[in-house]
């Protein structure tokens, strides 16, 4: 008598027992000692004419050796961050000059160039677009909403978004096309390992430097469904282009009014920006350890990586890779829910109720949680008005502290969107009663809160799941509440 077949479901059964027995190490091990053997065989069938190791195996032992793999790389990523922070100055305000600023591209022209530019260059399209508006005697509401709403808040990302991408994404395509990201996976691997996630999120977490909504479409290259999730829910952590300049802002304004300015404040704008980036790095292995170990538990996907050899870049490939497939894509899902954001920040400033513009009720309504906090309700609902576009943040909260109490001699405009120097920047903030307190409260703000509407865009349509994408926005907001007042208070406690 022939012995029965085994069902389907039974084979899984076993499978799973089977796989209950196997140690955690196992695959790790069978990889090791494949490799092992194929070097063995090598060994007896090949003849090495050449004597000592290659140039890129000497390079590979310093990429990827334990000790000095990693300071190479912090120094290789420092120099990508300094150059894109440093490179972005000169191009956004050049479309600062062009799209928004009074007085066009006068003044770019002689801080940058040290010449004074034609007559022509010096109305920037703001302004001759309220020309053309009042030259077609149009609403004075329907001005305001399309100029002073829509088109600043979508100018000011362009401006702020599009340097430092159009910079971070060529570098970033350049180190991906030499062959240098893989050796960045095989030095992380370890650590990602450890917490439950998988080695290639060291490439989605670099991208999201550069644009978190790019790094959500990076973790395609994650073969799991379980650590892809993990990778996406925490690229947040990872502080992007749109929230690098308000963590420079605020570093600027500590070293202006703790550090005094001169080479100290210097060194203090730096540390403010390398502080907020290393506690993201090391709130992004803390959540996943835990999203491993409780919503996402499951068994650590088989990572083999096989280095690639070191190429040539190609530049063309390089150009359209990261201008037109990364840089140009994000930035037009920047615009198309900044445009909507704009429409908000007018009617916030604008909109009155018995006298008083709506934005004054609601800062009075968040004050409460955002004392709490060690913050104020003018960040918290600059914060929610900017949900679309982080770049937005310093110039909300100029225009929310303006529209409540004035400007404190300084010539700015109320109703709509305005930015300002350190210098004066500082003197607006502190005399709003903002404290040493409040700025560190407000840095962790900056990193821990909600993605942007680009990045909440992005992860629903790379999960197409409402639970996922909720998880994702929320939890980092969460944390970012809870953190503040547990730092706000012990703060006040001990101060």
């Amino acid at each position: 008598m022939s012995k029965s077949k085994l069902q389907p479901s039974e084979i899984l059964d076993q499978i799973d027992e089977l796989r209950q027995e196997v140690d955690e190490h196992f695959r790790d091990e069978l990889v090791g000692e494949i490799y092992a053997q194929a070097h063995r065989v090598t060994q007896s069938t090949v003849k090495v004419l050449s004597k000592g190791p290659t140039w890129d195996q000497k390079l590979d032992w310093l990429l990827t050796h334990p000790i000095w793999g990693w300071p190479l790389m912090v120094l290789i990523f420092a120099t990508v961050f300094w150059l894109t922070v440093t490179g972005a100055n000169i191009p956004s305000a050049f479309l600062a000059g062009l799209l928004i600023e009074e007085g066009g591209l006068s003044s770019w022209g002689r801080e940058y160039l040290n010449l004074d530019l034609p007559a022509g260059l010096s109305h920037s399209l703001y302004e001759l677009l309220h020309m053309l508006f009042n030259g077609l005697h149009s609403p004075g509401w329907l001005t305001g909403l399309l100029l002073d709403g829509v088109y600043l808040c979508v100018a000011w990302v362009v401006s702020v978004m599009l340097p430092p991408m159009a910079i971070f994404f060529p570098l970033f395509t350049l180190l991906e096309d030499l062959g240098y990201l893989p050796r960045i996976a095989f030095n992380m691997d370890p650590m990602f390992k450890v917490t439950g996630a998988h080695g290639k999120q060291a490439l989605t977490m670099a991208m999201g430097f550069g644009c978190n909504a790019a790094g959500v479409i990076a973790c395609r290259i994650i073969d799991s469904p379980r650590e892809k999730l993990i990778a996406i829910i925490t690229n947040n952590f990872m502080i992007c282009n749109g929230r690098f300049p308000t963590v420079i802002a605020i570093g600027a304004v500590l070293a202006a009014t703790q550090a005094k300015g001169g080479f100290l404040g210097g060194s203090v704008a730096a540390f403010t920006v390398i502080a907020v980036v290393s506690l993201g790095v090391l709130l992004m292995f803390a959540v996943n350890y835990a999203l491993s170990r409780t919503v996402l538990r499951g068994q650590s996907s088989t990572f083999t990586l096989e280095l690639p050899p070191y190429r040539k870049p190609a530049i063309l490939r390089i150009i359209y890779t990261s201008l037109i497939d990364r840089t140009l894509f994000v930035l037009a899902r920047a615009v198309t829910v900044a445009a909507p954001a704009g429409v908000v920040i007018w009617l916030v400033a604008n909109l009155s109720i018995s006298g008083e513009p709506v934005g004054i009720y609601l800062v009075h309504l968040l004050n409460p949680l955002g004392w709490l906090m060690g913050l104020s309700g003018v960040i918290l609902l600059a914060y929610i008005i900017a949900i679309p576009a982080n770049e937005i943040v310093v110039p909300t909260i100029i225009m929310l502290i303006v529209l409540l109490s004035g400007t404190h001699g300084l010539e700015l405009e109320t109703g709509k969107m305005v930015e300002t120097g350190t210098e004066n920047l500082a003197k607006l903030l502190f005399a709003q009663g903002w404290t040493l307190q409040t700025c560190v409260c407000f840095l962790l703000f900056v990193l821990l809160h909600n993605p942007c509407g680009t990045t909440i865009w992005t992860i629903w349509k790379e999960t197409h799941s409402l639970k996922w994408t909720a998880l994702a926005t929320l939890l980092p907001v969460a944390m970012g509440i809870t953190i503040c007042i547990i730092v706000a208070n012990i703060w006040r406690l001990f101060s």
